[in-house]
């Protein structure tokens, strides 16, 4: 048994929670992987995991192993990538996932010239704007606007996305066009809501007067670029970043609704795991990411090009909930 390759696998499931997923983030089959946390566990004469034909659980033992591996592993990586004769340019692959209409409309474009920079990253690249489990599907780091819940993520703010209120000429056609945001609650109008936000969380202000709108739906979505289509078609209002509405603006396909109120921004983070090793080609991302929302929505007070600085923390947790059976998320 090669033991290198035996830890990984067994972080791999730890963090998967399964064999079956650890399996498929590994491009192994699920008898490789099983055979290999087998002999580990053989050759260390210790009981790491506990199975069911449900679930998978990290045993005491197991815990503290994983502790120590992962570092071991870490370390491993760092001495590989700055020996005095290996390349000291950034490689490697890259598990990135970011909202669907910041990867067409900003990142896609911007690539050739990253990759001009650093020819050696490859992109495993999801664009969605579903909630993902970076340890459970191996996502190396997640870009996404709004708070970052989720504490025991390291979340670096790189910039914040300036909004306005739009809706399609046809929609105002057939609701009329609404001159104070209260307007909105009327029956006769409606939204378009994106299911992951709880309503519509960001406050307007004008002079003394702040306020925050609901309003009634009859679409929820979960994508960014289908939410954007809904309100082309007439669907409702939509609460969209400057960069999604700017050429949908321009054109008249959208009409920008109460221009004399303030928003509050929509701070957008680059996410990765406490426990994720933050190797040259990662870091080279990040920094890249603070660099593009220089130009395209720096953070607010900020020059553009300047850098943000790391404003999440890496919450410690307890073998109980890092560790989380197959199947769950944390």
């Amino acid at each position: 048994m090669d033991r290198f390759d035996g830890m990984r696998a067994f972080v791999r499931v730890v963090e998967a929670g399964s064999f079956t997923r650890a399996a498929e983030t590994l491009g192994m089959s699920r008898t490789s992987v099983t055979q290999l946390v087998q002999q580990l566990e053989a050759h260390l004469r210790l009981k790491l995991l506990n199975r069911t034909t449900r679930k998978v659980n990290v045993t005491a033992d197991g815990a503290a192993y994983y502790e120590r591996v992962v570092r071991l592993l870490a370390e491993l990586h760092d001495i590989e990538n700055n020996l005095p004769g290996s390349s000291t340019a950034p490689r490697g692959l890259l598990r990135v996932d970011v909202p669907s209409p910041f990867a067409n409309m900003i990142l896609v474009p911007a690539l050739p010239a990253f990759h001009a920079r650093f020819p050696e990253i490859q992109f495993d690249l999801g664009a969605s704007d579903r909630k993902v489990d970076l340890i459970g599907d191996n996502v190396d780091c997640v870009v996404r606007g709004g708070q970052v819940s989720d504490l025991s993520l390291v979340a670096r703010h790189v910039g914040d996305l300036q909004l306005g209120v739009y809706a399609a000429p046809t929609y105002l056609a057939q609701a009329g066009t609404p001159l104070h945001p209260d307007e909105l609650q009327d029956p006769r109008h409606r939204v378009v809501r994106f299911r992951w936000a709880n309503g519509l969380p960001y406050a307007m202000h004008r002079g003394g007067e702040t306020v925050k709108i609901g309003g009634r739906y009859v679409l929820a979505i979960d994508d960014g670029n289908a939410y954007l289509t809904a309100g082309l078609a007439g669907l409702g209002v939509l609460w969209l970043p400057d960069y999604m509405a700017r050429e949908h603006a321009a054109s008249g396909a959208l009409v920008r609704l109460f221009a004399d109120w303030e928003i509050d921004p929509m701070p957008l983070y680059v996410a990765y795991p406490p426990n994720r090793y933050l190797g040259k080609a990662l870091r080279v991302f990040i920094d890249w990411i603070v660099e593009l929302m220089g130009q395209h929505a720096p953070v607010a007070g900020k020059r553009p090009g300047t850098s943000a600085a790391p404003t999440g923390a890496a919450a410690r947790s307890t073998p109980s909930n890092r560790y989380p059976p197959a199947g769950s998320r944390p």
